[in-house]
């Protein structure tokens, strides 16, 4: 893979629909999408337990090569949520503190690996949020190579640019703009259907393992 340094702009999705949807949990999330998008499970937040929500900046490298995440950082605007697509590969880290600090600059909402970071104390001190598959201590390569803002794989989901990245303690999901409203809608009538059925059992003792529809 050549580098690829795409410039091109994209739609990111109005502000208030990422508020609306930071008030879900991503399995809530998930339940509303029906057929979801979930990554890796073994993708989860290393750096503290802050929900991130935001859209994609979308960096496509080959395993183990990481020079291009640094100018992907300089695309960054505020809220934005930085997708690294390092191919599963945990040899090597495609991140680290000094990331964490210019990412924290940009005002970035957080960044989500497809694979390893490095430098936990100084990341943890630095408490911009890191979703990763794993730690180690090594660096990646520095030729160069790779993608910015294309369409990506990252934990087994494709992520276009602009996609809604949703990242809590539970795992990281996927949204498009285009579906994000009907995933709000299903996942506030499951939530009904669940407090509704809470409310039957106190109500009447018996135990319901299925949700009932109110």
């Amino acid at each position: 893979m050549d580098t690829l340094i795409k410039k091109t702009q994209f739609t990111r999705p109005p502000k208030d629909l990422i508020e609306r949807l930071r008030a879900f949990t991503t399995p809530e999330l998930c339940d509303g999408a029906g057929l979801y998008h979930s990554m890796d499970y073994r993708i989860k937040p290393w750096i503290g337990r802050k929900k991130i929500v935001g859209p994609a900046v979308t960096v496509d490298v080959p395993s183990g090569e990481g020079s291009i995440v640094a100018d992907a950082i300089l695309a960054l605007e505020e809220g934005d949520v930085l997708v690294i697509a390092g191919k599963g590969n945990c040899d090597c880290s495609y991140w680290g503190d000094h990331r964490s600090i210019c990412a924290n600059l940009m005002k970035a909402e957080g960044v989500v690996i497809d694979g390893a970071f490095r430098d936990l104390e100084g990341c943890e001190e630095a408490g911009f949020p890191v979703y990763a598959k794993g730690l180690t201590c090594g660096t990646a390569a520095k030729s160069g190579a790779g993608a910015i803002n294309v369409p990506v794989s990252c934990g087994g989901v494709c992520v276009r640019p602009g996609d809604i990245v949703i990242g809590d303690v539970n795992g990281v999901c996927v949204l498009t703009r285009e579906e994000a409203e009907g995933v709000i809608e299903r996942a506030l009538k499951k939530i009904e259907n669940q407090r509704y059925t809470i409310a039957e059992m106190e109500r009447t003792g018996e135990v319901y393992t299925k949700l009932l529809k109110k």
